[in-house]
């Protein structure tokens, strides 16, 4: 027997363009496949009413990713009216989270027990506070705290630091002074600006990749003090899909990420690896077009004289290379 439809409930084409158009869809676009197969999927138990909170839950919880290392029963508690269970494994909701998560790793869905840990410890789930760690140079935060005195004291000696997500979570007076920090994926960048500036080095940020709880509760600590994110990474696929991410969790702008910053580094390097799957940039809508038509990725490391030009600029010193 079909199933009625409230006169005030929303038609099912209507409904879908609402997912579609959805905040955490549109900030990464690697979730269009995901959401492509929820609308092939239908809905859920036919009522579009069970379907549409089903899918609230979904996107409170990809919201809210990555989280700073709470245990999933925790976040789950936090985030679902109080239900600790409502992400335990096998749970419809659980699965359509992970399906989200591989999408945006790029992955297929996880396939065992022990896949599904992994992807919830990438998305900030029960991370160990103590080997959850990021890596830092130039900041120098004002207070008298523990994790203010060891970074300014790194600073002024010219090293870079890491700083564990148990410091984090409990800094003691952490006073963040706004200004321009920037961010870049990979640890060379971050070992070539302390060589080139020593103790003048500006404030930098290393995601090492995919951000972890550590590295976000930075950044979105640091923002809220006033802080402008800045963030580069590779010109490949992967790379877009980690920029989008994390202006998606931090509200960070981009450093170098557009199409005319890609193309002026590949006129200077016209071969090498392919990008591989290649998924839309939000803030540039040429880009991911033009990276495919090339077929060529620029890794960050190829970029790294124009980023430490820029970072020359906010140097005290303004060195220069001999």
């Amino acid at each position: 027997m079909r199933q009625s439809v409230r006169p005030d409930a929303p038609s099912v084409p209507l409904w879908w363009d609402w997912l579609e158009t959805h905040p955490v869809l549109t900030g990464q676009p690697a979730l269009a496949p995901w959401a492509a197969q929820l609308r092939r999927t239908g809905l859920l138990q036919g009522s579009v009413v069970a379907t549409r909170r089903f899918l609230d839950d979904t996107l409170t919880v990809l919201a809210a990713l990555p989280a700073e290392g709470l245990p999933l029963p925790v976040f789950a508690a936090r985030l679902l009216a109080g239900d600790a269970h409502a992400l335990d494994d096998g749970t419809r909701l659980s699965t359509a989270v992970l399906r989200a998560l591989a999408a945006l790793q790029d992955t297929d869905p996880p396939a065992s027990a022990a896949d599904r840990r992994a992807l919830w410890a990438l998305a900030g789930i029960a991370d160990d506070a103590l080997s959850a760690t990021v890596l830092t140079a130039g900041l120098r935060p004002e207070g008298t705290g523990a994790v203010a005195r060891a970074l300014t004291a790194l600073t002024d000696a010219g090293h870079a630091a890491h700083i564990a997500l148990a410091q984090l979570r409990d800094p003691g007076e952490l006073l963040l002074a706004p200004g321009p920090v920037h961010i870049t994926e990979n640890p060379s960048i971050v070992a070539l600006a302390v060589g080139r500036f020593g103790p003048s080095c500006p404030p930098l940020v290393c995601t090492a990749g995919w951000p972890n709880s550590a590295a976000v509760l930075l950044l979105r600590r640091l923002a809220s003090t006033g802080a402008t994110l800045r963030y580069h990474g590779d010109f490949d696929g992967e790379g877009l899909r980690i920029a989008a991410y994390v202006r998606a969790t931090t509200g960070a702008g981009l450093w170098r990420m557009s199409t005319t910053d890609y193309l002026s580094a590949h006129t200077a390097a016209p071969t090498g690896p392919p990008p591989g799957r290649v998924t839309d940039a939000p803030w540039d809508a040429e880009l991911a077009t033009v990276l495919r038509k090339s077929g060529v990725a620029i890794l960050k490391e190829q970029m790294a004289d124009a980023l430490l030009e820029d970072l020359a600029d906010l140097s005290p010193d303004r060195p220069r290379p001999a």
